[in-house]
This record gives structure tokens, sequence and C-alpha cells, in this order.
């Protein structure tokens, strides 16, 4: 059982590296990664060297060389792996983010969807703005975007502000952990083997019922309790309604175009060029940058400093998540998939999903982040896969994992902080109702996975 001793030595030191030591997450993560490469013993690298070649992932000739590797080799070469596999995505992603909400793409969905809706059931429209939004643009960023038109309707209705909170969140939430591009799915799809649009239709589907669950609790916690719209808040949203804002057409072309292109080439036996999921974000980011410059007004940013801070915010997270692709790597390679084959095929397959789904849970409770922890999970789950034939597809997995990311936030979160502080909310009050709420969408999302498995099980 030395191998769960090595993982466990690995998780022990990113969670402490975060928490104890205060280390940036690429930091933790690459610290974690050169310690399990260093204590990682030969036999353990020839046993799962072995194991590639058993599944033809590894030719005798890499057999040999991968044995009698150093640490410092195997770790960069993964890292170097997953820079490759995910740099232009992330990158892309970042700028179709930074443009839509820069161009007023963005507000103009919003606007278009309140319309649609009207003012008795703007709560649906934010929750369905929230997710939509969240597939390219972060949490964060949602959550700044839409707050403010939540305090603008509430001051009209003269009341529901904790309903409209609670949406805004129970949208947004569920797309950033299961739908790609964002960091956290995107690289559970890619760590799993899993075609980005089938990762993509998957999220969708479990994110429908994980927010309708979120819906209905906002509901029922808008009964239950009374949030007040601060008094410095009376005037917010109204720097947006002078704006010359696009075309609804225009403004969902970034996002729609990328996500059909993606999703039909996931159902052909071979995909086009254009399908590639790197071509069909790319496409999206330069309408999106078309669109930008459309819209500049003079006097505002040039479109190349939009493009410049999209571009750094994108470097922060591929680096993360280049990061926690090293750390997964020297993981698998202590061997874990084969402890887990030798407990017994059939108990891995039954157990798979709840042990994704709390591993990530334990690790996003433990430091906070969302993506950090599907980052950690995503290669343990990995493990499963090579442990023995799945009766599942391994898409799964990786919602198992995104599933799993929502438990608990609270005060190392900073997801949290953002709700506190952009709401107006006490510290006791979002952790009163804010984070069961999100705890439960998680709880929710898992039986549906389960049961998506057992159904549908796409082998």
């Amino acid at each position: 059982m030395i191998s769960l001793s090595l993982v466990a030595i690995g998780l022990v030191v990113v969670v402490l590296a975060l928490l104890g030591l205060r280390l940036h997450a690429f930091l933790a993560m690459m610290l974690a990664a050169f310690v399990v490469a260093l204590v990682t013993p030969q036999d353990a690298l020839v046993g799962y060297a072995e194991h590639q070649q058993s599944l033809g992932k590894m030719s005798a000739g890499e057999v040999a060389k991968f044995a009698t590797s150093t640490p410092p080799d195997r770790v960069l070469k993964a890292f170097g792996e997953t820079c490759a596999s995910m740099g232009l995505l992330i990158c892309m992603a970042s700028i179709m983010g930074k443009c839509l909400l820069d161009s007023g793409a963005a507000m103009r969905i919003v606007q278009a969807l309140l319309s649609l809706f009207g003012q008795a059931r703007a709560h649906i429209a934010f929750v369905f703005t929230g997710f939509g939004l969240a597939i390219p643009v972060y949490f964060d960023a949602v959550f700044y975007l839409l707050m403010p038109i939540g305090k603008a309707m509430a001051r009209v209705t003269g009341g529901n502000y904790l309903l409209y909170i609670l949406t805004i969140v129970a949208g947004a939430t569920m797309a950033h952990s299961l739908v790609p591009p964002t960091p956290g799915p995107l690289f559970a799809a890619k760590e799993l083997g899993v075609d980005v649009g089938t990762m993509m239709v998957g999220g969708l589907i479990v994110g429908l019922f994980t927010a309708s669950f979120g819906l209905l609790y906002a509901v029922w916690a808008n009964k239950r309790w009374k949030i007040e719209l601060p008094p410095e808040d009376e005037q917010a949203a109204q720097q947006a309604e002078n704006k010359e804002l696009p075309s609804l057409g225009f403004s969902l072309l970034p996002i729609v175009l990328p996500v059909a292109l993606i999703t039909f080439g996931s159902f052909q036996a071979k995909m086009p060029w254009y399908a590639d999921s790197n071509v069909a974000l790319s496409i999206g980011a330069i309408i999106s940058l078309w669109l930008l410059a459309r819209q500049r007004q003079p006097g505002s940013e040039p479109v190349n400093d939009a493009v410049q801070a999209a571009i750094m915010s994108g470097a922060t997270v591929l680096l993360i998540t280049a990061a926690g692709g090293a750390f997964g790597s020297t993981l698998r390679q202590t061997g874990v998939a084969s402890v887990i084959q030798s407990l017994g095929a059939d108990a891995a397959q039954t157990w798979a999903l709840p042990i994704c789904f709390c591993i990530t849970a334990l690790v996003r409770t433990a430091q906070g982040s969302a993506t950090v922890a599907m980052i950690t999970a995503a290669p343990l789950a990995r493990a499963f896969m090579e442990a023995g034939d799945l009766p599942f597809h391994p898409v799964y997995l990786a919602l198992a994992v995104g599933c799993g990311s929502k438990p608990i936030p609270w005060l190392n979160d900073s997801g949290f902080w953002i709700i506190t502080r952009m709401t107006g909310m006490k510290e006791t009050e979002t952790l009163k109702i804010v984070t069961p709420m999100m705890s439960l969408m998680g709880l929710v999302g898992l039986p549906i996975v389960m049961i998506g498995a057992w159904l549908f099980p796409m082998r």
C-alpha cells in the first residue's frame, strides 16, 4: 500500500503549503510534484511504466528510459505536456471572456434574458444568465457583472434581494465547475481523456439539474430570511444604462459558434479540423475581439490593452493548471492505479464516482479553491480508469469531480468573500445561507451523475 501513502503525502504537502505556508497555488502544486517524484521508489516507476506498456502507451524503449529518468525530468515533462494540451484553450477563453465584458455583449445578453422572463421572473433569468456567461467567463467576473443588476432589480421591485443574490450564484457556480472552457472542467476532461464537446454536453445536463435545485433553494431561502439592500448600493448599475450595446445576435455569436462547432465535432467519427476545441475557441476569441473593436468608444481602453489583461489573467490560470498536471502525473507514477485494481474491480467500479466526489470535496474544503480541488482530484480519478475497464464513460468521473468541487465554501474561499463583500451580507449570513446552497447543489449533482452512468453508460 506504499502507493496510497505516497498519494497521501502529496495531498498533505499541497494542503500544508496552501494553508500553513500561504504559498501561491502554482508553487504549492510544483512543490508537491517534486516531493512525490523524489520519494517514489524505482520499483513503482517500473511497475507504472510496464502498466503503460500493456495499455499500448509506451514502447519497450520508453519503459527503460522512463524507469531511469530523474524526478525533475518527469515533473517538467508532465508540466510541458499540460501546457501544450491546454495553453491555447485557456488563453483564448480568457480573451473571449474579457472582450464579452468590455464590449457590452455580456450586458446585452443579460438585458435580453431579463426582457424575456419579465420582472416577476427575473430570478429565473439570473440563473440562466449566470450559467451561460460562466462558461466562457470566470465566476468572479460574472458575479461582478450581474450583482449590480441584481441590486438595481431589488431597488425597482422593493424586495427579493436575497433571491437575486442566490440565483446569480446558483447559475454561475455550477457552470464554473462543470462546463469547459473554464479551467477546472477543462483540466478534468483532458486528464481523463474526455472529448471537450462530450464534457460540455454532460456538464450542461448535470448543471440543469443542480442549478434548478439552486433555484428552488433560493426561492425557499428568500421566504425564510430577509437581506436588505445596503443603502450605499441604492444607485448601483447606473453606469451601464447609457452605454451603447451590441446587438443580441453579435453578442451571442462568440459563445454559440464555438460551442456548436465543438459539440458537432464530438458526434463525428472523424472530427473536422474546424471542430477541434483549440480552433473553435480561437474562432470565438477572434469574433469577440472584432466585437470589442466595433464597440470601442473614443477615449476607451485600446483593444490591445484588453488582450494584454486577458493574457496575464489566463497565464496565471495556465501555470496553476500545468503545475496540477505535473502533480497529477507524479501521483499516477506511484502505481496507485494498480492498488485500486488490487482492491477488486467490482469495488472500484461501484465506488469510483462517490470516492472521486469525496476527494474533491475534501480538498475544496481544506484549501478553498474549486479549480485547485478539481486539478488535484482529477489525476486520482484517472487512476480508476487505469485500474481496469469502467462500466461507464469517463465523462462521469469528470462530472463527479466537478460536483465534488462545490462543498464546502467557507472563509478560505475567495468566492465566499466576493459574495460577502459585494452583497453587503455578514460573514455569518453567507455561511448560513450561501454555503449550504452551494454544498447541496454539489451533493444533488452526485446522484444525478451516478444515475446517468447507470442508465446511459456510453461505453
